[in-house]
């Protein structure tokens, strides 16, 4: 499957706003902790990372999409997927963007 292909997939399993938050809260966070795990050249902070950016994700699919993350089917399409979904959460244009996805989820 392509990232094409599997956008909307991911976007359909992320269809409540809250959970979307969660996503961006985490991914910005996770992403934070990693890089100052890098800089800082502390490895063992590149596991709170992980947890930063993949507890409120996973909890928002356990609790509000009552789903199973795509992390567990496609890894690293859903990690890229992570990324897209909190630009355009912060750019404003995830409205639109699901619109667009809305004619190719199958």
């Amino acid at each position: 499957m392509t990232f094409e292909e599997f956008w909307p997939r991911y976007l359909r399993a992320h269809s409540d706003p809250r959970t979307r938050a969660f996503h961006v809260a985490g991914t910005i966070a996770g992403t934070a902790i990693v890089l100052g795990a890098i800089a800082l050249r502390k490895p063992w902070l590149v596991a709170a990372g992980l947890v930063a950016g993949y507890g409120p994700a996973w909890f928002s699919h356990a609790f509000i999409e009552h789903n199973k993350p795509e992390t567990f089917r496609a890894p690293f399409a859903s990690l890229r997927g992570d990324y897209l979904m909190a630009w355009h959460v912060l750019r404003g244009s995830i409205g639109d963007e699901i619109e667009r996805a809305q004619g190719k989820i199958a």
